[in-house]
């Protein structure tokens, strides 16, 4: 069932649509740093927290790796389309 693109989109999710399409289009490339949260936190308008569970998703899906003290990094992984 597609969903309603006008529909509201909670904040976690619209900061990881703006990561996943960063890493479609090939800006965040394989090996690339994330924004840190503070900098997805001031782009996104969101608190830290809903930017932490933004990239955590990322990670989850094995887009991204996140050493502490050093950020996240874009892994070599193709985003699906349909997540």
């Amino acid at each position: 069932m597609p969903t309603d693109p006008n529909a509201p989109r909670a904040p976690y999710q619209r900061v990881l649509d703006a990561l996943l399409e960063e890493i479609r289009s090939g800006r965040l490339g394989p090996g690339s740093r994330l924004p840190s949260e503070a900098e997805l936190c001031r782009t996104h308008g969101v608190a830290r927290m809903t930017a932490r569970r933004a990239v955590g998703v990322l990670r989850e899906r094995g887009l991204v790796v996140t050493e502490w003290g050093k950020g996240s990094v874009r892994t070599g992984e193709i985003p699906k389309d349909d997540e």
